[in-house]
C-alpha cells in the first residue's frame, strides 16, 4: 500500500509558514513530508527560499512525521562533512525519523560562490563520494579522507542518533538510478516511471524504498487552478536539462515564457474534482512507488488540506487523520 505525504515546498513559502502547513498536513491524514532544499527560489514570483535545516529543526517540535529533504545537494555549496552533521543532528531532532534524500543539484542554487558547474557524469562522481564522507562520519569514528574531489582531516560527529541516517538518492534518468541502486537506501524522483524503478531495482535497490512527488492545485475552478500554476511554477515544464544548467531565477523566468497554460492543464490536477487527484496518486502507486507526496501549489494551503481530508483522503481509502482503511 503505498504511503501519501506532503511536500512542503521552501521556494514558495518561509519558514514559519512551512511548520503551520505541517501541522495542517499531519491533521489532514498525511502520513510523512518531504521539504525541499534550496538557496534560491526557482523564480522571483515563488519568492522565498528559507535554510532547510533550520525548518527541519522547528518541524521537529511540532509534526510526528518522518521528515526527507527532496532533495540536498551535499557536492558543492556545502561540504558534504557539513551535511553530514546536519543530518545527523536533524535525525536526532526527528527521533529517527528522518531520510537524507540527496541528488546532483541544480546551478541555480550550486554556482553561489563561482565555482565551475561540473558536467552531469562529475556531479554524480562527486555525489558518490560526498555519501562515502558523510556514512564514514555517521558511524562517530574520527575521520580522515582524501579522495578526488574531498578532504576531511580529523573529524568526528558528536551528536549521532541511535542508527545512520538513511540516505536516498534522487534520479531522473537511467545512469542516476543505477548510481542510486547502487549507493542509495532508497529512491526519490517526480516522475511517474515504471522503468527508472526497475533500473533502480536491478542495479541494487531491490526491496529498498521509493518516492516520488507531484504538484497539484486546487482551487474553485480548473481554469484558475491552471493560472495559479502558470504564475507560480511554470519552470515545472522546462525540457531537458534546463532545470540543471540555468544560473539565476532570472534565468528560469526568461526561459519559463515558453511555457504555456495549456502545458500547465495538460501536466497536473486544478480544480476543484477530487477524482483528479485520487488519479494522479494512483499513477504514481501504480508505477511501483512506495511513499507519494503531494505539493499544493498557491496561497490557499489550508482549503486543500480541508479537500483533500473531506474528498481526497476519502476516495483513496483513507480517514482524515491518517488510518489506512484499503487503500490506493
Amino acid at each position: 500500500m503505498v504511503s501519501i505525504g506532503y511536500f512542503l515546498s521552501s521556494e514558495e513559502f518561509g519558514p514559519r509558514e512551512l511548520v503551520r502547513q505541517a501541522r495542517w498536513a499531519e491533521q489532514a491524514g498525511f502520513e510523512r513530508l518531504w521539504i525541499s532544499d534550496h538557496y534560491h527560489p526557482w523564480n522571483g514570483e515563488q519568492g522565498d527560499s528559507p535554510f532547510v535545516w533550520s525548518v527541519i529543526g522547528a518541524l521537529s517540535e511540532v509534526t510526528s512525521l518522518p521528515i526527507t529533504t527532496a532533495v540536498t545537494c551535499p557536492t558543492l555549496r556545502i561540504h558534504p562533512a557539513v551535511v553530514a552533521q546536519a543530518a545527523a543532528t536533524a535525525a536526532v531532532q526527528c527521533r529517527g525519523g528522518f531520510t537524507l534524500g540527496v541528488g546532483t543539484g541544480e546551478a541555480l542554487n550550486e554556482h553561489i560562490f563561482g565555482d565551475r558547474w561540473p558536467s552531469a557524469p562529475e556531479r554524480l562522481e562527486m555525489l558518490e563520494e560526498a555519501v562515502e564522507v558523510m556514512r564514514a562520519l555517521w558511524t562517530g569514528h574520527e575521520v580522515s579522507h582524501r579522495g578526488r574531489h574531498y578532504t576531511v582531516e580529523n573529524a568526528r560527529l558528536y551528536t549521532l542518533p541511535p542508527s545512520p541516517v538513511p540516505v536516498y538518492v534522487s534520479a531522473f534518468g537511467p545512469k542516476a538510478a543505477v548510481v542510486a541502486g547502487r549507493i542509495g537506501d532508497g529512491l526519490c524522483s517526480t516522475m511517474p516511471d515504471a522503468s527508472l524503478i526497475s533500473k533502480f531495482r536491478s542495479a541494487g535497490g531491490e526491496g529498498k524504498p521509493t518516492q516520488a512527488g507531484f504538484k497539484v492545485c486546487h482551487a474553485s475552478s480548473a481554469e484558475a487552478g491552471v493560472k495559479t500554476a502558470h504564475r507560480l511554477w511554470p519552470n515545472e515544464h522546462l525540457p531537458g536539462e534546463l532545470a540543471q544548467v540555468l544560473p539565476t531565477p532570472r534565468h528560469f523566468e526568461q526561459a519559463s515564457t515558453l511555457v504555456t497554460e495549456e502545458m500547465v492543464a495538460s501536466a497536473l490536477p486544478t480544480g476543484p474534482d477530487p477524482q483528479r487527484y485520487v488519479d494522479a496518486v494512483r499513477e504514481y502507486a501504480d508505477a511501483g512507488y512506495d511513499e507519494v507526496y503531494v505539493q499544493q501549489i498557491g496561497p490557499d494551503q489550508e482549503q486543500f488540506f480541508s479537500f483533500w481530508a473531506d474528498s481526497v483522503a476519502p476516495a483513496l481509502g483513507r480517514s482524515p487523520v491518517g488510518s489506512q482503511q484499503g487503500g490506493a
